[in-house]
């Protein structure tokens, strides 16, 4: 059995240092044979580096997920091409930089992952997301790739749902990220696929979404424009882990992932990472 670890939206410093600090100890008492981590919100907030990929990466983390605010941070764009365990969304037009997809091999056979996002409620608009992970899932059984798992980024539970159920049987594991609120639901379907509707996030547990309490209310109350910083305090690790057979790439069990960290009383200021101004 191949057991998968994957944390939700890693949210500013704050998260990325709780998971950068906990994914040694969590892979050994876990007995975990793969990690993948979504860095869509890693720096401050929005986006992520290449410096806070490799962090992440060294940590732990086999590949590294994305989503809507994958571009925010400009240097990005030039990194994509240098690292393929680095993902955007497959359903990107041709030509975008980089990949949505990876075929990674392990001591316990080859492991595909896809990236994709949703276009209900989401900006950009992009092309179907089924479309672009069955392409990926068509590519990756030629190359005899039996456990694959899909990272969707979307904001309705509905499409969720839809992708979870149109990938049983096709993929080991469908899980949601983007909403930064873990659910419930996690369920394996009849075709052996593993599913949860959001992974929930790795950041702040005293917050909205991983920003300042205050500042979204005063937004809320308002209307009015305002930054979004991300909050500080202890942090709260999210994500699921499922056990796949090798062979059938079915799943065997599928659990969630929700634990405190102490964190940082104070987060520093960071240089070269674009101001925030939107809640996720």
């Amino acid at each position: 059995m191949i057991r998968i670890l994957f944390l939700g939206d890693v949210v500013g410093e704050p998260g990325r240092k709780a998971v950068i600090a906990r994914l040694g100890a969590l892979k050994e008492e876990e007995s975990i044979d793969f990690i993948v981590v979504n860095g869509e919100n890693a720096a401050g907030g929005r986006g992520i580096t290449s410096k806070i990929s490799i962090d992440l990466l060294r940590a732990g983390a086999a590949v590294i997920t994305t989503g809507d605010h994958v571009w925010d941070q400009r240097e990005i764009v030039d990194y994509f091409p240098t690292e393929p365990r680095l993902l955007r969304p497959v359903n990107y037009p041709k030509g975008a930089p980089g990949s949505g997809s990876v075929v990674l091999e392990t001591p316990k056979g080859k492991i595909g992952v896809i990236n994709a996002q949703g276009r209900v409620f989401m900006n950009p608009p992009l092309e179907s997301p089924l479309e672009g992970v069955e392409r990926a899932v068509e590519a990756m059984r030629a190359e005899g790739v039996s456990v694959i798992m899909l990272d969707f980024h979307a904001e309705a539970t509905s499409e969720k749902i839809a992708m979870g159920r149109a990938m049983d049987g096709k993929v080991s594991l469908v899980v949601g990220t983007h909403t930064h609120v873990q659910t419930s639901d996690e369920q394996i379907f009849p075709g052996g696929t593993a599913y949860l509707t959001d992974a929930g996030m790795c950041g702040p547990a005293e917050s909205v979404l991983g920003r300042e309490i205050a500042s979204v209310v005063w937004r809320l109350r308002t209307g009015m424009p305002t930054r979004f910083p991300v909050a500080k305090g202890p942090v709260r690790i999210c994500g699921v882990i499922v056990g796949v057979d090798e062979k059938s790439g079915k799943a065997i069990e599928v659990k969630r992932v929700d634990e405190l960290h102490p964190g940082a009383d104070k987060v520093p200021e960071m240089e070269g990472i674009i101001e925030e101004t939107d809640s996720q």
